[in-house]
Formats: C-alpha cells, sequence, structure tokens
C-alpha cells in the first residue's frame, strides 16, 4: 500500500544537488547550488516536504523577498486539508499525532456520525482532526496559526466557535465574521479571509467572479460554503442568496447529499429501492443517476452491497474509453511513465492483434490506443 506523494528529485540529483526527501532549500529557497532555486512539493525545507498548494505561495513570497534582498523568508507553513470522502466531511490541520505534553480534547457522538479531536499544549492548539462536521475547521486553525492562548475556552473548545464564545446554536455568518483576516478560507490556494473581503469590496459579487479573481473555491471547492458566506456577510441584501440545489438528474428533485443521507437513514439496499422509496420519475433512472445510485450504495454498504457492473459507466464496465464511432481507446498502464521492452512489446502485438488504426502519444505523455473494437 502506497499513500502520499514522494517528490521527483531525479532532475535534481543528476545536477549534484543535496537531496533528503526532497530537494533540499534554505529559507530563501536557495538549493545547495547557490545559483538554483527551487519550490514546491519537489523540495525538502527543514525537513519537511509538503503536498499542498498553500504552501507553494509562502516558497514563492520567500523566494522573492530572497531576490530583493529582503531579510524575511520561509519559516515553514501550517497546512490544514479539507476534503469529502463517501460523501463525509473530514479536515485535519497541524500535529496531531499528539507527543509529550499534548492533552487530547476529543467529542465523539456515533449517532450523528461525528468525531472532534482537538490537540492541546501548553493551552495552545497544535493539531485537530475532524470528521463528519467540519463547520468549525477554520475557527480551530486560525487558533492555530496565531498560537492563541485557550486556556479561558478550554472547557467549551471541542463545541465550536458559537458555545465557546459564549453563544448556543452556531450562527454561520455570524462565526464567519468573528475570524480574523488572517483566516485561512482556501487551503488549496492558500487565500485567507481578508483577501475575499477586498476581492468583493472590489465589485465581484458572485461566487464565479471571486473564483475567477482571487482563486477561493476555484480548485476543489470544499471552502465554496465559507466563500458565499462571505459575499452574504459583506453584500447583505445586495447579494442574491443561496445556489439552487443542483438534483442527481432530471428523474428526482433530489440532490446528491440529499440521496446520500435517506440511503443511510432509510437502510435502503437497492438501486430500485431507492427510486421506489424517493419517487423516481422514471422506473428504471437514466445513464446519469444510476452510475451515482451504484457508487453511493458501495460507501454507505461496503462488503453487502453486490455491485451492478450495468450500472457502472460503460468505460468502467470495458475498461476502455468510447469513442463517437462507437470504437474504444485503451490507455495502457505503464507504472510511472517507465515500460520495460517486453511491456512495450505487448503494446505492439495488441496494436497488431486487432488492427488499430492509430496509436498517439497524449497530452499526459501516456500511450493511448485508437479504434479498438469491442
Amino acid at each position: 500500500m502506497a499513500v502520499g506523494i514522494r517528490p521527483s528529485v531525479a532532475l535534481a540529483r543528476d545536477a549534484g544537488l543535496e537531496i533528503g526527501r526532497g530537494i533540499k532549500v534554505d529559507d530563501h529557497m536557495i538549493t545547495s547550488d547557490p545559483s538554483i532555486l527551487a519550490v514546491g512539493e519537489c523540495v525538502e525545507h527543514d525537513g519537511n516536504v509538503y503536498g499542498l498548494v498553500a504552501p507553494l505561495w509562502d516558497m514563492c513570497r520567500a523566494l522573492a523577498d530572497g531576490l530583493t534582498d529582503s531579510h524575511s523568508g520561509y519559516r515553514g507553513s501550517v497546512t490544514s486539508t479539507k476534503l469529502k470522502v463517501a460523501g463525509l466531511d473530514v479536515f485535519s490541520a497541524g500535529d496531531f499525532s499528539g507527543g509529550a505534553g499534548a492533552e487530547d480534547i476529543v467529542l465523539r457522538d456515533a449517532s450523528r456520525g461525528i468525531y472532534k479531536r482537538v490537540v492541546v499544549k501548553d493551552d495552545r492548539i497544535v493539531g485537530a482532526v475532524l470528521y463528519g462536521d467540519t463547520t468549525d475547521g477554520g475557527w480551530y486553525f486560525d487558533l492555530l496559526k496565531r498560537a492563541e492562548d485557550i486556556a479561558p475556552i478550554r472547557d467549551m473548545l471541542i463545541f465550536g466557535q458559537s458555545f465557546a464564545s459564549g453563544g448556543g446554536a452556531t450562527d454561520p455568518k455570524a462565526a464567519v465574521a468573528a475570524l480574523s483576516d488572517d483566516a485561512e478560507i482556501c487551503g488549496c490556494n492558500g487565500v485567507t479571509k481578508g483577501k475575499v473581503v477586498a476581492c468583493i469590496g472590489a465589485g465581484n459579487a458572485t461566487l464565479d467572479a471571486v473564483r475567477a479573481t482571487c482563486k477561493a473555491s476555484a480548485s476543489c471547492g470544499s471552502c465554496t460554503g465559507l466563500v458565499e458566506t462571505l459575499l452574504a456577510v459583506t453584500l447583505g441584501d445586495d447579494y442574491s442568496g443561496e445556489r439552487a440545489v443542483k438534483t442527481v438528474c432530471k428523474c428526482t428533485s433530489f440532490g446528491h447529499d440529499d440521496v446520500r443521507r435517506e440511503i443511510v437513514a432509510q437502510g435502503m439496499r437497492s438501486i430500485p429501492e431507492v427510486m421506489q422509496k424517493m419517487s423516481w420519475s422514471t422506473p428504471d433512472g437514466c445513464s446519469s443517476c444510476r452510475p451515482a445510485l451504484n457508487y453511493y450504495l458501495l460507501c454507505a454498504l461496503p462488503g453487502d452491497y453486490k455491485d451492478d457492473q450495468q450500472s457502472r459507466y460503460v468505460n468502467e464496465r470495458v475498461h476502455a474509453n468510447i469513442q463517437k464511432d462507437g470504437t474504444y481507446s485503451v490507455v495502457p498502464r505503464m507504472w510511472g511513465g517507465l515500460p520495460n521492452p517486453r511491456e512495450l512489446r505487448a503494446i505492439a502485438d495488441v496494436v497488431e492483434k486487432y488492427d488499430a488504426p492509430m496509436v498517439k502519444v497524449t497530452g499526459g505523455q501516456r500511450l493511448d490506443i485508437f479504434g479498438i473494437k469491442k
């Protein structure tokens, strides 16, 4: 099993640069050769390798400072990650492995599928993991980055920002408005609340405009809700409001989140059962909803639900990409893009055996065999 990324350092090694886990750089992104600079996921700074986009912007600023003879430099990045896995929100930030002197504050609510763990050391948050409910992820991350003393709110910390501040039920707008200007909104592109507010103030009054201008919510989309809340807070009555729920397809009025939630809540175990109980407008669904329902059932019932191959997209069923003329293109798997002579001969044999009319190198530097008949 392999998890995560590993820097590609072959070129740097051939150039004689010092290599650790990545290309070693100093605070101004200078490698062991003073004439060569490096930034991004390929570099190692102070023993750390970052696999996210946000640290890249910090590195670029440090590099620019170095080129302009500024005394500031890169001091490392505190990162956070927010994902949606099989329909469930997951957030993590900082060092949540614990260790000497660290204490865990944990909340578990199995009935609601919620798990929260905040790691505290010397009355400062050093890490956090949220599962199921990531509403307060930005707040925890802001406290972590500012190394704020949480002793006064320690007893209520795990219950979130609204309770820790003495309130009751969360008001999303108030919670987002209370974040500092340095609070990170978009982890993918390193966009803070202050930058988003400034972007909105400059006349970008829609989500698409904000995405195009300052890149917040333009990558994975997990921060879209925060950006929309900032639009509502900043523009007030001038903001048009929430987007309409995107339905799974024309067969139903329900959105993807609604379907996933109801599958679990009602214990549904088959595609026909979902369609019946949720009043699908077509008896057999369509090419859009059947693959989605099949996937959601697989996620909800791992090991119990039998995968319906006919409800998968045709490309998944035949392990190839269907073309307009009904033939298929096949991209042979070549681990790391490094085929050996035997594998290349096997590809040539397939091309000849199936009389493929065309083989080309794609923009992604892969071989694609076209014209294969089913």
